[in-house]
C-alpha cells in the first residue's frame, strides 16, 4: 500500500507537467488502496472500515461544498467591492500595508483561493506600474496564506483539524493569531524598507478604484492547482490586457451588501453554533448555506434576468473537480490509517524528530513543496488524540505551518499558483529570489513567537 501511495502522490505533484488532473489521480488513488485493503481484510471487515472513514470525509466535504457556495454568491453579487474600494492609499507603503492588511482579514473569513483572486484582480485595475503590481500581488500571496492559517474557517487544513476535533475555534484564535500576523509583517516590514518596488520616490500613480471580479469557484485552501488555474483564467485578463480601469465592469447586483452581510455572517455563525448549540460544523454550514438560498432567491424573485445570482446557479459554477481531489485524497490517507502504516510512521517521525516544533515545522517546509491536504490528513492519522488531545502545540503547529509554509514558494499554494496566472511577470525564480528568502524569515518568525508565547502562557499559568 505504501508503495501504491508513493506512486499516486509522485502523480499528484507532477500533474500539470504530464497534463493528468489531479482529481482524477486522487480518485484512482483512493479505490487502488481500498481494493488493496479488501483483499487483506475481507469484504465485511472492509464494510465497516469504509463507512467509519466515509462518514469522518463527509463531514469535511459537506463543510467545504457549503462555503465554497457561500463565497460563490457573495461574489456573483460583487459583493467584494465594499471591502475592496476602502483602499485610498497616499504612497507605495501605505498600498503595501493596506492591500496586506485587508488580504490578511479577508482571507481569515474568506479562502485562500478567492481572496487572492479578489485583490490580485483589484490591483490589476488599481495600479498600473507592472513592477508594483507584480510585487503587491505576491505579498497578497504571503498575506492571504498567512491570514487563512489562525481561523477554523480560513483554510481547509485548519478546516480538517477542527472539524475532526484537533482543534477548537476560541484556542486556535487565540494562539496564532499572532503567530500568523508575525509571519507576514516581518516580511512585509523588510520589503517595506528594502524592495525598489516599494522605496522608489517616484510618484504613485493609481486609477480609480473598480470592483474585481472572481468570478470563479474557489477552493478553501492552497491545495488546489487546477482550481486555481481556472480561477485565474475565470478572474479576467492579467496586467498585460489594455483598456481603461474601468471599461467592461457591470453595475453591481441590487442588494449586493445584504447578500455580502448575510454570507460573511453564515460564515462567521458556523463556530458559534458549534460552540453554543454543539451543532457540528458541517451541519451549521449546511444550514448557514440554506438561509443565504432562501435570502437570494426571495430578494430576486420575479427577476428572471438575475437567477444567476442565485444559490442553485452558485452550485453550477462550484469547483466540483476541487471537491472531489479533496475526497480522493482523504479516503487514501483513511485506507493507510485503517491499515495501520500512519501509526508506523508517526513512531517513526517521532523517533527521528523528538519535538513536536520540528515535526511541524518539517511538515510546513514540505508543503511549500507538495500539496499540504495530504500532508494534514496523513498527520492526523500519524498521531493519536489521546497522546496529544485537543489543542495540544503539535496540532496548533500543524495548523500554522501547513498554511503559511505554502507561501515559501509560489507553487506552493493555490493563492500563489493564482497569481502566476493572473499576472504573466511572475515566474518560479522571480518569485524565489526576491519574496522567498524573506517570506522564509517570517516563517521562521511566527514559528519563534508561537513557541515563546506558549511557554510565557505556561509560566502565567
Amino acid at each position: 500500500m505504501t508503495a501504491v501511495f508513493v506512486a499516486g502522490y509522485a502523480g499528484i505533484i507532477v500533474e500539470e507537467g504530464l497534463g493528468l488532473s489531479k482529481a482524477a489521480v486522487a480518485l484512482i488513488l483512493a479505490a487502488g488502496l481500498w481494493s488493496i485493503r479488501a483483499t487483506a481484510e475481507g469484504l465485511e471487515a472492509l464494510d465497516l472500515e469504509m463507512g467509519s472513514a466515509l462518514g469522518e470525509v463527509s463531514a469535511v466535504i459537506f463543510f467545504l461544498l457549503g462555503a465554497m457556495t457561500v463565497v460563490e454568491v457573495v461574489d456573483s453579487h460583487q459583493g467584494f467591492k465594499v471591502i475592496t474600494q476602502s483602499l485610498r492609499p497616499a504612497s507605495r507603503t501605505q498600498l503595501l500595508a493596506a492591500v496586506v492588511g485587508v488580504t490578511f482579514a479577508m482571507s481569515s473569513v474568506l479562502d485562500n483561493l478567492t481572496t487572492t483572486i479578489v485583490m490580485v484582480a483589484l490591483l490589476n485595475k488599481l495600479c498600473p506600474e507592472p513592477e508594483t503590481r507584480r510585487f503587491l500581488g505576491a505579498a497578497v500571496v504571503v498575506a492571504a496564506n498567512a491570514g487563512g492559517a489562525w481561523t477554523p474557517i480560513g483554510d481547509v487544513t485548519t478546516t480538517m483539524l477542527w472539524i475532526h476535533g484537533q482543534i477548537s475555534t476560541a484556542a486556535t484564535m487565540r494562539d496564532l493569531l499572532l503567530p500568523s500576523a508575525v509571519s507576514v509583517a516581518v516580511p512585509v516590514a523588510a520589503w517595506a524598507l528594502t524592495a525598489p518596488e516599494i522605496t522608489s520616490r517616484e510618484p504613485l500613480l493609481l486609477t480609480s478604484s473598480a470592483s474585481p471580479t472572481a468570478s470563479s469557484s474557489s477552493s478553501s485552501g492552497h491545495s488546489s492547482s487546477e482550481g486555481a488555474a481556472a480561477a485565474a483564467s475565470a478572474a479576467g485578463p492579467g496586467p498585460g490586457a489594455t483598456g481603461s480601469a474601468g471599461s467592461g465592469l457591470e453595475a453591481a447586483p441590487p442588494r449586493s451588501n445584504l447578500v455580502l452581510s448575510v454570507g460573511l455572517g453564515s460564515l462567521l455563525m458556523v463556530p458559534v453554533l458549534r460552540a453554543w448549540a454543539g451543532l457540528p460544523p458541517h451541519m451549521g454550514m449546511l444550514a448557514c448555506l440554506g438561509f443565504l438560498w432562501l435570502v437570494t432567491d426571495a430578494i430576486h424573485f420575479g427577476e428572471g434576468d438575475r437567477r444567476h445570482l442565485t444559490v442553485s446557479q452558485a452550485l453550477k459554477r462550484v469547483d466540483s473537480e476541487a471537491v472531489l481531489f479533496f475526497t480522493g485524497v482523504l479516503l487514501a490517507v483513511a485506507a493507510l490509517d485503517k491499515a495501520g502504516l500512519l501509526r508506523e510512521l508517526a513512531e517513526a517521525l517521532s523517533a527521528a524528530l523528538p519535538r513536536q516544533e520540528l515535526v511541524a515545522g518539517v511538515i510546513g517546509l514540505a508543503s511549500a513543496v507538495v500539496d499540504n491536504v495530504p500532508l494534514v490528513a496523513a498527520t492526523m492519522g500519524m498521531y493519536d488524540m489521546a497522546d496529544y488531545p485537543k489543542d495540544s502545540d503539535l496540532w496548533q503547529l500543524i495548523a500554522y505551518c501547513a498554511g503559511t509554509g505554502g507561501s515559501l514558494l509560489v507553487i506552493g499554494s493555490a493563492a500563489g499558483v493564482t497569481l502566476m496566472g493572473m499576472d504573466r511577470g511572475v515566474s518560479f525564480g522571480w518569485y524565489a529570489r526576491r519574496i522567498t528568502p524573506w517570506a522564509t524569515v517570517g516563517y521562521l518568525a511566527g514559528l519563534g513567537t508561537y513557541v515563546a508565547q506558549q511557554q510565557l502562557m505556561a509560566l502565567g499559568g
